[in-house]
Parts: C-alpha cells; sequence; structure tokens
C-alpha cells in the first residue's frame, strides 16, 4: 500500500498545509461573486527550500481491476471514441459515486484508452477533502514545486488566467512563434505522474481547449532498428522551466531544482504497453551522448510525437467536465487560443506512480 500523503512529503515540505496557513498571497484578488472565488491559485510565502521527493511504494489500482468493468461500464455509460489510438468521452457514469472497485477500473480504463473524458460531473462541487480522498485512490497527490494552488491544499494545483492574471502558461510561451509545448506531467520527478484528473470551474466558451496524443502509438510507428537504438536510453528531465515561471509570478519554489534520469522507453505497469517517454517542457539530454548527438536524437523524437496528427486528439471543455489522462502513455499540450480577457480556471490533481520501469527489448 502507497504511503499517506504526510508521509511521502514529510521530507520535502514537514507540514504543507500550515506552511499554506502561514502566509502568502492570492495571485488575482478573488472575486466573491464568483462561485469557484475559494479555487483561486494562492502561493504561500515559502520561507524554506526543501529536498527533492523520496522514492515510495506504488501499486497500481488498475492491477487489481476486473478487465470486464462491470463496476464502471455499466448499462447506462455511453461511450464515444474520439480516436482507434486514444480518447473516448463517457456520459451516464458519476465519478464520485464509483466504489473502490470501480476506481480500480477506471484506473485500467484510462490505461487503455490513454484519455477519458467525462461530462456532466458534479467532482468540482465536492469539498477540496472529498476530491483529494478521490484521487488518493490512484496515488500520492503530488505537491508541486511552483505554490500555486487552492489556499490550505497544496495538491489542488490551480491553472488560473483571466485579463489580471495571464498564467503560468505565458511565461512558457511568450517568447515563442508557436505556443505548443508537448509534455507528460512533473516527469521530472523520481516518481512521476500516473493518472492526472483535470476539471473545469470556468471557460471560454471556444477555444482553451488540450491536445492530447498516444506516445505508444509513436512509439510503435518507429522501425524495429529505431527501437533497439532506444531501448536502454536514459534522458534527464528538469524542473528548470519552473525558474522562470517562479519569477515571472515573484514567488519562490518550495523545493530544490530536481533532476531525473529516465528510460526513454518506459513500460506500463499494467497494460505492458512499450511508449515514448521524452519531451520538449522538460527533457533536456540524453546520458552518454554528447550534445550534439543529444539534440539531433531529441529533435527527431519531438518532432516525431510532435507531427503525429493521426494519432492526437482535441478535447474541449464545457460545465461539468473531467478529463483524465495517463501520463506514461500519453502527452499533452495547452492551446492558449482564447481571449486574454476571458477567464479559464481548471483544478489539476495529479497523483504520483511507479518509477519508470524501462523497456528491456523493442
Amino acid at each position: 500500500m502507497a504511503p499517506s500523503v504526510a508521509e511521502v512529503e514529510k521530507p520535502a515540505q514537514p507540514n504543507p498545509v500550515e506552511a499554506a496557513k502561514a502566509g502568502g498571497k492570492h495571485f488575482v484578488t478573488p472575486d466573491p461573486s464568483y462561485a469557484y472565488a475559494k479555487y483561486i491559485p494562492y502561493g504561500e510565502e515559502v520561507t524554506e527550500t526543501h529536498p527533492p521527493l523520496e522514492y515510495f511504494d506504488h501499486v497500481d489500482p488498475g492491477s487489481r481491476a476486473n478487465p470486464a468493468k462491470p463496476n464502471l461500464l455499466t448499462s447506462e455509460a455511453k461511450l464515444h471514441h474520439l480516436s482507434p489510438y486514444l480518447g473516448t468521452e463517457v456520459t451516464g457514469i458519476q465519478l464520485s459515486k464509483l466504489s473502490k472497485e470501480g476506481l480500480d477500473e477506471l484506473a485500467l480504463f484510462v490505461a487503455e484508452r490513454k484519455l477519458v473524458i467525462f461530462r456532466d460531473q458534479d467532482l468540482k462541487d465536492t469539498s477540496p477533502d472529498d476530491q483529494l480522498a478521490f484521487t488518493k485512490h490512484f496515488g500520492v497527490p503530488h505537491v508541486h514545486p511552483l505554490p500555486m494552488n487552492v489556499k490550505d491544499y497544496p495538491s489542488l494545483f490551480t491553472t488560473y488566467r483571466d485579463e489580471n492574471a495571464q498564467g503560468f502558461a505565458t511565461s512558457l510561451t511568450q517568447d515563442k512563434i508557436n505556443y505548443l509545448g508537448w509534455h507528460s506531467d512533473i516527469s521530472f520527478e523520481k516518481q512521476p505522474a500516473g493518472t492526472t484528473f483535470f476539471y473545469i470551474l470556468d471557460g471560454p466558451e471556444v477555444g482553451g481547449d488540450t491536445l492530447y496524443l498516444s506516445t505508444v502509438e509513436a512509439y510503435n510507428r518507429l522501425s524495429p532498428e529505431f527501437k533497439k537504438l532506444l531501448i536502454g536510453l536514459k534522458a534527464v528531465h528538469s524542473a528548470a522551466p519552473f525558474d522562470r515561471v517562479s519569477y515571472a509570478q515573484g514567488s519562490k519554489l518550495r523545493r530544490e531544482r530536481v533532476e531525473t534520469e529516465h528510460p526513454i522507453v518506459r513500460v506500463h505497469p499494467v497494460t505492458g504497453e512499450k511508449s515514448l517517454y521524452v519531451n520538449s517542457n522538460f527533457t533536456t539530454h540524453i546520458v552518454g551522448f554528447k550534445k550534439e548527438e543529444s539534440d539531433a536524437l531529441l529533435k527527431f523524437l519531438y518532432d516525431h510525437i510532435a507531427k503525429g496528427a493521426d494519432y492526437q486528439v482535441r478535447a474541449s471543455y464545457r460545465p461539468g467536465t473531467v478529463a483524465i489522462w495517463d501520463n506514461r502513455v500519453t502527452a499533452h499540450s495547452i492551446v492558449p487560443d482564447f481571449e486574454s480577457k476571458l477567464r479559464r480556471h481548471h483544478i489539476r490533481l495529479t497523483p504520483q506512480a511507479e518509477k519508470p520501469i524501462p523497456a528491456t527489448e523493442p
């Protein structure tokens, strides 16, 4: 059984809730008439930088699931597949009402379909404690190094943008022509994200979508000889981009910058599928390669991933939408295409999973 949040966070942040209460500020002044004002991002005052998170035991809940999924895909469930490779829209299921068996089956279903979009959900209207209890079933909720969360709830990471707060993504895209940034969540951690839960509180009527792709299919498209080249290689993933974000926001990161080596080809612990695990946001170089060699190979992989339109889907949001994806077999990118005066407000809960498992054969 995975340890509790408190046990895992202790080396890096002895008491994150008390730290959040100790002092800080909202990134924008909450409008009391806004229904989700309590979810405006809050940055607690970070007075001491802590070391990186430590390893912990993790058992994927999908490993316990009934493959037939009788507790999840009931007769009321309506499925609409977006692509043969990934993406399914689901209606008729209320996530907050699932049993433990249903949650295990949800983990397996998301691993198989890579991305699952649930409509008409009440998760956003449950309490923050209930939201955390829901995601703890899938792993230890991650506390992001960037303090940008719901006040008193460091694991409830908030993405927020309006005319007064341009959001952390602006810091990463403002000097680029193309705003896409394919990545897997927190790939720099020793134990990166498994499933991510992303649900809308408020957003524009048009725009603000997310693109997703299957890194399994990206791997499958490679030639047998090229796959052999990648097996056994490791790449370094770094949290360095958040240095710029924290500087732009006038905040301080919770933890020392972490840089971690991960296999370029990893294996999903439940489905056994192999996938490419590099991304242009956080991957810096390939271990053992000279700079020019590393740059050339990573550029090829980034281009290959980004150009695979036939194994990509685009997800739109409307009130009650909850998007769930498996970071071990997907990459995603925001689409910041809406007017800056409009509000886009989401909660992201990101349980950590296992240390990436390296593929040992193509």
